[in-house]
């Protein structure tokens, strides 16, 4: 997965850099709510910016249907990145041109028209195979940058070379999207920890009724044979939800019950159970290495966001060498207040995955393609 470094772009003083960035930060109301993802490529910037070169920088926010809309303009990035890194250019949101998404060879033109390097920072949207991640490396001397090329060499790691025992935990709704992963990662992990909606496919495998609860029918004889590994680890209780409740609205009614991991008719699972999140607890103590990625039941909902906030503290609790793959996950550590105790927080949920599986992405391939690699 080796990538040019900013190191081999070679003397940048008056050069002019397109930097690829991932701003895509959430918005409310027009305004900023968290600049993590702004904040997370100033190393990058201040690189470029002390060598002498004129930074750039492009990014997509939001998901505007390839034409200009209002509310996914990138003018307060813009204006929060003039206040963190003075001088640097930031053009619109590239996801307004349909030939972003396309990887239309006219927009490649236009966006590396004028520029006479290229650095990809934006490791979240390097499994996409989008002009300006794809486009530029085969015109420009092009390079990873800081950013970038930290995730490359920890997730990477994880493929290669973890320290044991490692230890995956794997939530979210469906098996079927995280099927690849679940493949490859019992390739090298010791134990894989499986929670939130997608497990109840897993435990219908095995025999048990799952109520209400979500369930891949298509997807269990799948789920049994990768039983058959013996590194899956289930829940062996569930926080259920009863006939007539809603999720997100504890006023609607219906129990919410501690239960085993066979659910009667009209009962929902939706979070790991006190017992199992003690259980994973224990697994994850021990681990040497812990990849964590997908919630372990509707944290949304304070009544299901236990098995999700005992997860997530022993994952900032363990000794072992800590990974948070993006996404839901990572707002769980931040909601939580744990950010700080994790050791990486992958700054792509899928994009970490699809590198977890694959073993490589558009981007990086793109970038050992350019002039200079």
């Amino acid at each position: 997965m080796s990538v040019p470094r900013l190191e081999d772009l070679g003397d940048l003083d008056g050069r002019r850099v397109l930097l690829r960035a991932d701003f895509n930060v959430p918005l409310r109301d027009g305004e900023i709510a968290d600049d993590l993802r702004i904040r997370a490529a100033l190393p990058t910037i201040q690189f470029l910016q002390e060598h002498g070169a004129q930074v750039t920088a492009c990014t997509h926010l939001g998901r505007p249907k390839g034409a200009p809309d209002p509310q996914y303009s990138v003018a307060p990035v813009r204006a929060r990145l003039a206040e963190l890194a003075p001088g640097v250019e930031l053009l619109e949101n590239l996801r307004f041109d349909p030939g972003e998404t396309s990887d239309d060879p006219a927009f490649v033109q236009r966006l590396i028209e004028g520029q006479d390097l290229y650095v990809n920072d934006a490791f979240g949207a390097s499994h996409r195979a989008h002009a300006s991640i794809v486009g530029p490396p085969r015109f420009l001397p092009s390079a990873a940058g800081r950013l970038l090329a930290k995730e490359v060499e920890i997730l990477g790691g994880l493929r290669e070379q973890p320290k044991r025992p490692f230890v995956a935990i794997l939530g979210g709704s469906k098996v079927s999207d995280k099927l690849g992963v679940i493949e490859a990662l019992m390739g090298v992990v010791d134990t894989l920890l499986i929670g939130g909606g997608m497990c109840f496919t897993f435990l219908a495998a095995q025999g048990r009724s799952v109520g209400s609860s979500l369930l891949e029918e298509d997807q269990v004889d799948t789920c049994r044979r990768l039983l058959e590994s013996g590194k899956i680890h289930l829940p062996s209780d569930i926080t259920a939800l009863g006939p007539g409740g809603k999720i997100g609205d504890p006023d609607a009614g219906g129990e919410v019950r501690q239960a085993g991991t066979s659910l009667p008719d009209g009962w929902m699972g939706l979070d790991i159970g006190p017992g199992t999140a003690a259980e994973f607890g224990d697994v994850i103590a021990e681990a040497r290495t812990i990849f964590w990625n997908g919630p372990m039941g509707v944290f949304e909902d304070p009544r299901f966001a236990a098995g999700t906030r005992h997860v997530a503290q022993a994952v900032a609790d363990a000794k072992g060498f800590t990974v948070v793959g993006g996404g839901d996950s990572a707002a769980a550590v931040a909601e939580f207040g744990l950010a700080g105790d994790i050791d990486h927080i992958s700054t792509g949920g899928g994009a970490s995955l699809e590198l977890l599986e694959q073993g490589d992405l558009p981007g990086l391939e793109a970038l050992r393609g350019a002039p200079n690699a």
